[in-house]
């Protein structure tokens, strides 16, 4: 029952880093654009889609839930520290995978249609939406797993040295 309630305390604090962290990213998409929180959420999901989103979450759920982990058990940190990086590698070969798929998808469409006067238009549109897929998986994908591949290693560093977790 004891370790139940240890894992159901880490859950919960991991959960709370990860929606703090929406938060804040939330806040300064506000700041950047001037669009409206519900414009900001419509846009990620149109673009990113639901799998990625699903995907992506549960990773970084698992590597804060790995940090938390650190904190709360030392004679198991080796343990933690890999469930961590492996969750951080996870994101970024996610973020990469979707940069391929969203490039195959965009070549794909472009593979099946006609090019004419008339159709190039909409071939673009339909080619830009899968590219903007393809490239900005990349660029939130590989930042977030750098940032959490550093939290875990200076984590785990600054332990050794005696420092605060």
């Amino acid at each position: 029952m004891k370790n139940a309630l240890h894992l159901a305390d880490s859950g919960s604090r991991a959960l709370s880093y990860l929606l703090g962290a929406l938060c804040l990213t939330l806040a300064a998409a506000v700041f950047a654009t001037s669009l409206a929180p519900a414009a900001i959420a419509e846009w990620t999901l149109e673009v990113f889609g639901l799998s990625f989103i699903g995907l992506f979450s549960a990773l970084v759920f698992i590597s804060l839930f790995a940090w938390v982990r650190l904190g709360q058990r030392p004679q198991q940190t080796d343990f933690w520290l890999e469930v961590g990086l492996h969750g951080a590698n996870g994101v970024s070969t996610l973020a990469l995978t979707f940069t391929l798929l969203g490039i195959s998808l965009g070549i794909g469409t472009l593979a099946e249609q006609d090019l004419t006067p008339d159709t190039v238009q909409a071939i673009i549109g339909d080619l830009t939406k899968h590219f903007s897929l393809a490239f900005l998986t990349t660029v939130v994908g590989l930042p977030t797993a750098a940032v959490l591949r550093a939290l875990l290693s200076i984590s785990v560093e600054a332990r050794k040295i005696g420092g605060p977790l």
